[in-house]
């Protein structure tokens, strides 16, 4: 999403949340880093934080990758938030309601796919904020 919003000229505030504090602080998955890279992305200054109140007055849209999450979301949204949350795929063209896949137990390509998928949500994402 920062190198697509970068390319169209967009200055935007990007993070990524986890809704469990299992892995704070961690980096992503080895497979992750690679499928990353077969696709020209830096994911090495990525780590692991967990969703806090303060995520839903800071940013004005918080998406989630599947139904789960979104759900784990919805739960913690504090009295005042300002964040539109929705499904990550809700922006992709003929995807909504549909959820990023979780590579996790998965074979090493399906981390291309998530990829794949990421990519595609970032682009759709640059042409709305662009608007």
């Amino acid at each position: 999403m920062r190198r697509a919003a970068a390319q169209a000229g967009l200055v935007l505030e990007i993070d990524s949340a986890a809704t469990s504090s299992y892995h704070i602080g961690k980096v992503p998955d080895l497979r992750a880093f690679a499928a990353a890279e077969r696709h020209g992305l830096d994911i090495s200054g990525c780590r692991s934080r967990q969703i806090g109140p303060d995520d839903f007055l800071r940013f004005t849209h918080i998406f989630a990758a599947d139904r789960g999450v979104l759900k784990s979301v919805r739960q913690v949204v504090p009295h005042g938030s300002i964040a539109e949350i929705a499904l990550m795929l809700d922006c992709v063209a003929g995807r909504a309601g549909q959820s990023v896949a979780d590579p996790y137990f998965a074979k090493e390509s399906a981390f291309d796919k998530t990829v794949a998928d990421v990519t595609a949500i970032a682009d759709a994402l640059v042409k709305r904020f662009n608007r």
